[in-house]
């Protein structure tokens, strides 16, 4: 009987360097990394005036991207803004999705741990990610719209002591929106676990099901599986971009009475 390898929820640790655990998640994330720094340099050595055929397919991507993006923030300016950020993101968690579906994945070990596992069922890169876009959404609100206007949308402590000479409907809805505030930030958090849980449950759950399929039947078998997963990794990667592109949007956005 085929003996069935369920990937275990947290990393394999392969090696210690100084004080940090190396696992197997890790070296994921460094081929990811190598593989966009070898592609940066050879696209920036072939940028002409007259594109080549890598020129060429970076811009279609871009503009396919750039376009997709326009449609959440209504605004190329905006697009070309979050572009750093959210077209980082994209294209990272895509190919780290990716490069989990590769020969010799999970199935590689060292000792009795995998030597490759995919870099998203970690939920530690998937926490720093949603860490990221959430932070990044507040940084920017900053530059937008100003540091007090962008922290008036939670704290609202102010309203409740002017409110305090106009009557009591007025102290009540100053006690109202100094509620509404803190829900807002309860709503930020919940941000950043809703990010890093879904990225992390959806490709956990794929690298179980292949690992399950490909223990039971043949080859060939699993296949179909594998190709769904292409599928999934693309929409995660979508969906996990546009997320960040919508909170970015959002941010910066003066709140309704500001002039």
């Amino acid at each position: 009987m085929t003996e069935i390898h369920i990937p275990n929820l947290p990393p394999d640790v392969l090696f210690h360097f100084g004080s940090i655990n190396v696992t197997n998640t890790m070296i994921n994330v460094w081929i990811a990394i190598v593989i966009f720094f070898v592609l940066g340099i050879f696209v920036k050595r072939s940028i002409k005036l007259k594109p080549g055929k890598l020129q060429n397919i970076c811009e279609f991507f871009l503009e396919s991207v750039l376009g997709y993006f326009d449609q959440v923030t209504g605004d190329r300016k905006k697009t070309i803004k979050f572009l750093p950020i959210v077209g980082s993101i994209f294209f990272f968690v895509l190919l780290s999705n990716w490069l989990g579906l590769l020969p010799g994945t999970g199935s590689i070990t060292v000792g009795h741990n995998m030597l490759l596992r995919p870099a998203n069922t970690d939920l530690n890169l998937t926490l720093a990610m949603a860490l990221v876009s959430v932070i990044s959404s507040h940084i920017y609100a900053f530059g937008a719209i100003g540091i007090f206007t962008h922290l008036g949308k939670f704290i609202q402590i102010k309203n409740i002591f002017k409110s305090i000479t106009n009557g009591p409907i007025s102290i009540l809805t100053a006690i109202i929106e100094f509620a509404v505030g803190l829900i807002e930030i309860v709503s930020e958090i919940a941000k950043v676990i809703s990010l890093s849980l879904r990225l992390f449950g959806n490709i956990f759950a794929g690298e179980v099901l292949i690992s399950v399929i490909g223990a039971l039947v043949a080859a060939l078998v699993p296949t179909p599986f594998m190709l769904l997963e292409l599928l999934v990794g693309l929409i995660q990667a979508a969906v996990f971009s546009m997320l960040t592109l919508v909170y970015l949007t959002v941010a910066v956005q003066a709140p309704h009475g500001e002039h």
